[in-house]
């Protein structure tokens, strides 16, 4: 007997939900004990998220027990929640792979399982994609059902109250699972949260239910009358009018450690026609009393030491972009009383602890809410304010026309911080910062800035809040190549970028951000020239007419999708002022990179300093001369910092 059979007896006999459904009711408490260890063990050897998962561990049970999936849809929102899903839908063994190259994705992948109803990473869509199954089911005449499960704070997004007033409006056999966990990625935000917890854990539901019991245990027919009814007469004095006015049939709140009433309540709402909306009380990192007692610092913490609940975290060298970019901010915050910092619900990710410690009253974290986050920042700015909207590249997306229409359009002073721009890592293809030199650069008015190293990170933030417009500054995440970051701030001048190697092979690479240090390092075997370009609007264009004129081709390199980035610029610049110097744009290709380390990230994007140097020795032997003489001025005397 293997020591996997000896811990997880249960467990191991489930290759399927239809395994779960063929056990016994009276045995699912055990295996949910099954369940919760095996996540404690596996996470703590190899990492990953865990304090969500640990919270949903009997609502995934019973869900899967009482809906016959895959037939019936299960949407997860967010992914965080669904490592017991994976578990129990065939990918038990593969679990210590999750978030590695090549492994299982994070966040359930259509691609990965037929139970992975629809693919997840951002939060707040799986109403909305829920809905749409319901409503195929309904026009295709068949009887199944589809279920979203939405929790981590995902109901303070906008888009689930959209999709909740679309489905309550429509006939379709859509049920919406409320998992009200108290908690997003940071503390959960918003009066709708507010209410939540203050009515579920006001003394006179506490007294109305207590004294209900009291009162039906000498009355044994009334009592199982009661129990039938608690659904609706919990209804009457929890927030379930506020769904049952937007068309919902609202069940709740129950415990959702309670798999028995979890079973009783799925089960009549299984039977039930129309949208439902089953809200469910969970505690984040239940069953592990430090992740239950700190879910914020459990949520992804990397391999750590179950008995003793250590994090298992190697001390960094220097510190990150993040921490840089909060203390710059704190710094910021102290010598001008108009900076304003502003989060969608990534405190912790962002590095705005200090600041949300320290300036309370100049910190607002928005929830799951990125729209609301620019356009907030917007009129904050009308009024003469400096707001700093930090702000996950991939999550900027999410609020890509509120940029344009609210802010660039009317000039605003608003400054994007732009974290984890380009390659993330674990997290995959749904959080890599891939695309924003693309979506940025073609808006006007806007001036973007890519650094090369921690310092010139500090230096462009607050060359930012010296601009009368917007301005964004993206950087990736993790550590820069160890720069000391000086105490002072100087501004950049604008437009203008840093001769930062002169060659003479007639080779010139021209890098953005991150691969300034790439770029430096394989420059030697070309004798080529590395020019620090910071700015990827406004372009140096006399520094790039001048490469182009006294090289024979010119190299772009950039942490972004070759697509419409920052190379493409610096084509249309050379391109309308008639240069026809032969280039090379070196990017992010034009596929999804998947999960892996940062590092392999790279790696199968062809952006470590080895492909990249193959790639350019192949486009040099298409280069017919390739050291020309000088016929423009010496670059040094272009004009360059």
């Amino acid at each position: 007997m293997t020591p996997s059979a000896t811990l997880y007896p249960l467990l191991d006999a489930i290759e399927c939900p239809a395994d779960l459904r063929a056990l016994p009711e009276r045995e699912l408490p055990a295996l949910a004990s099954e369940l919760r260890q095996f996540l404690i063990q596996t996470v703590s050897a190899h990492g990953g998220h865990f304090a969500a998962g640990l919270g949903t561990v009997e609502l995934t049970i019973a869900l899967h027990y009482v809906y016959d999936t895959p037939d019936d849809r299960l949407v997860w929102d967010v992914g965080h929640q669904a490592y017991p899903h994976k578990v129990l839908t065939g990918r038990r063994d593969r679990l210590h792979s999750i978030k590695q190259y090549e492994g299982l994705a994070p966040f359930p992948s259509r691609g990965e399982s037929f139970y992975d109803a629809f693919g997840v990473g951002h939060s707040s869509t799986s109403i909305s994609a829920a809905l749409g199954m319901a409503i195929a089911a309904q026009r295709k005449g068949e009887s199944r059902r589809a279920v979203a499960v939405i929790g981590d704070g995902a109901m303070s997004a906008g888009m689930a109250f959209e999709a909740l007033n679309h489905a309550g409006s429509l006939s379709v056999n859509l049920l919406v699972v409320l998992n009200d966990n108290d908690m997003s990625i940071s503390e959960n935000v918003g009066a709708l949260s507010n209410y939540l917890a203050r009515v579920i854990s006001s003394p006179l539901y506490a007294q109305l239910r207590a004294g209900g019991k009291r009162a039906l245990r000498q009355l044994p027919a009334v009592r199982e009358l009661a129990r039938r009814s608690e659904e609706h007469v919990k209804g009457m004095i929890l927030p379930g009018t506020l769904f049952e006015e937007m068309g919902f049939n609202y069940v709740g709140p129950i415990d959702g450690h309670d798999l028995r009433a979890l079973l009783r309540s799925l089960r009549t709402v299984h039977g039930l026609p129309g949208p439902q909306l089953l809200h469910v009380v969970t505690r984040k990192g239940k069953g592990y009393a430090p992740a239950e007692a700190d879910p914020i610092a459990w949520h992804g913490p990397g391999p750590f030491d179950a008995a003793s609940g250590t994090i298992l975290k190697e001390k960094a060298a220097s510190p990150s972009y993040s921490q840089i970019f909060g203390r710059w901010l704190c710094d910021m915050a102290e010598r001008d009383a108009r900076i304003i910092g502003i989060t969608p619900a990534m405190r912790e990710g962002s590095g705005l602890v200090e600041f949300s410690r320290r300036f309370p009253d100049r910190y607002f974290d928005v929830a799951i809410a990125e729209q609301h986050a620019v356009t907030l920042a917007a009129g904050l700015a009308c009024e003469g304010l400096r707001p700093v909207v930090a702000i996950y590249s991939t999550f900027l997306q999410r609020g890509y026309d509120q940029t344009i229409h609210d802010v660039a359009l009317q000039r605003l002073p608003v400054l994007f911080a732009l974290d984890r721009a380009g390659l993330v890592g674990g997290d995959g293809a749904t959080h890599q910062g891939s695309y924003d030199l693309s979506f940025l650069r073609c808006v006007p008015n806007l001036v973007i800035m890519a650094p090369a190293d921690e310092d010139e990170c500090r230096q462009m933030l607050y060359t930012a809040t010296t601009l009368d417009g917007p301005a964004a500054v993206r950087y990736p995440r993790g550590q820069g190549p160890g720069v000391p970051v000086r105490q002072e701030l100087a501004a950049l001048p604008v437009g203008r970028a840093e001769l930062r190697r002169e060659g003479d092979g007639g080779l010139a690479l021209l890098a953005f951000g991150s691969m300034v240090a790439p770029a430096l390092a394989i420059a030697e075997q070309f004798d080529a020239t590395v020019v620090n370009m910071r700015f990827v609007k406004p372009l140096d264009t006399a520094l790039l007419c001048s490469v182009a004129a006294s090289h024979a081709a010119i190299v772009t390199l950039e942490e972004n999708v070759v697509a419409g980035g920052a190379g493409s610029a610096c084509s249309e610049a050379l391109d309308a002022a008639g240069l026809l110097t032969p280039r090379l744009h070196l990017g992010i290709p034009d596929r999804f990179i998947e999960h892996g380390s940062r590092e392999q990230c790279i790696v199968a994007a062809g952006l470590h300093p080895g492909a990249l140097a193959l790639a350019i020795e192949r486009f040099r032997g298409t280069v017919a001369h390739l050291k020309p003489p000088r016929s423009g001025p010496r670059l040094a005397a272009a004009g360059q910092t």
